[in-house]
């Protein structure tokens, strides 16, 4: 986790960093003059629900308009991400969501994109960052992922896991390769239909965000096996990492930003980048990132396309390695 001083110096360097502001014409005082419309790539009770909502609702707090969260889930987050590009770039319509899968993966994920993940898009900030956890039901006989892969290997293609999100996906398709594993994939819209199948013995384990897993840990419903880090996540710091479970191949961490579609004017471009890194450092924010296993991230528009460039060419890397046959 990083210290509130190391925040706070992030923050005052993204603000350095920012390009000055040039209204050009855009009457800079009129903005903004309605609601915002956060957009979600999941359906509504997820755990992105929540972290789109949380956002959500500090924008509201901080611009004094009201923000609507519109769930448009599907495809991977292809839906939710080609309506933003394809939206009218007034700085109303905004994307709140998890770059490195949304955007990072999808160029390797996807045969053909309906748009282009870096320049569709203006690229406002990050958010925060965080790890997927390996989860069995609470009920589960296993209690460390050793106990897990000598049962999946025995198994065959007789098991099967559920696939809830790109990384989920991805880092379960890795551990599978790791291992030589046969175990099947199941497809789910939503975390609940997986989840109950989890519970219900249909599936033996998934990879899930700890927002999602939040809740079910606290109760026992869920029983974290591992991260998807090769080192301890301090938010999460009783959950063994990838690295110490002999998952060699699995070092992915989700990376939250927001984005709108090209063309919203610099001004409102960097209104946006300054409201969304107050509420990153916000001690509620930090406290309420560090109960669901997460970190603070604030930054701007060059440090998404970094994170975007880097990712992107390590996720060609992770499809490769887990033989993902491309999405249509």
């Amino acid at each position: 986790m990083l210290s509130r001083r190391q925040l706070l110096q992030s923050a005052a360097a993204a603000s350095v960093a920012a390009p000055a502001i040039s209204t050009g014409g855009f009457a800079q005082d009129a903005w903004p003059a309605r609601e915002f419309h956060a957009i979600c790539g999941f359906p509504p009770g997820t755990g992105a629900d929540i972290f789109v909502r949380f956002y959500g609702k500090k924008l509201q707090d901080i611009s004094g308009k009201t923000v609507i969260v519109e769930n448009k889930p599907g495809g991977f987050g292809a839906i939710s991400t080609e309506y933003i590009a394809r939206s009218k770039p007034d700085g109303y319509t905004i994307g709140i969501l998890p770059g490195s899968s949304f955007l990072a993966a999808a160029a390797s994920l996807f045969k053909k994109l309906p748009y282009d993940p870096v320049n569709d898009f203006e690229h406002v900030t990050t958010l925060s960052r965080l790890p997927f956890i390996l989860c069995v039901s609470g009920d589960s006989p296993f209690k460390t992922v050793a106990e897990l892969t000598a049962y999946l290997k025995e198994k065959g293609d007789k098991a099967s896991y559920g696939s809830l999100a790109n990384i989920g996906l991805v880092a379960s398709e890795l551990y599978k390769a790791q291992f030589g594993l046969q175990t099947v994939e199941v497809k789910y819209k939503d975390a609940g239909s997986g989840l109950n199948d989890l519970w219900g013995g249909n599936i033996v384990f998934t990879h899930i965000d700890p927002a999602g897993a939040g809740a079910h840990l606290k109760t026992g419903k869920l029983r974290p096996l591992a991260t998807t880090t090769q080192q301890r996540v301090k938010a999460l710091a009783d959950i063994p990492s990838a690295g110490e479970s002999g998952i060699a191949n699995t070092d992915l961490t989700a990376w939250w930003s927001v984005h709108t579609p090209k063309g919203v004017p610099a001004p409102v471009l960097a209104k946006l980048e300054e409201w969304f890194n107050k509420i990153a450092i916000d001690d509620e924010t930090i406290k309420w990132l560090a109960l669901n296993g997460t970190d603070p991230l604030p930054g701007n528009a060059a440090l998404v396309r970094e994170l975007l460039d880097k990712d992107i060419k390590a996720w060609a890397e992770y499809v490769r390695l887990a033989k993902i046959e491309q999405l249509g």
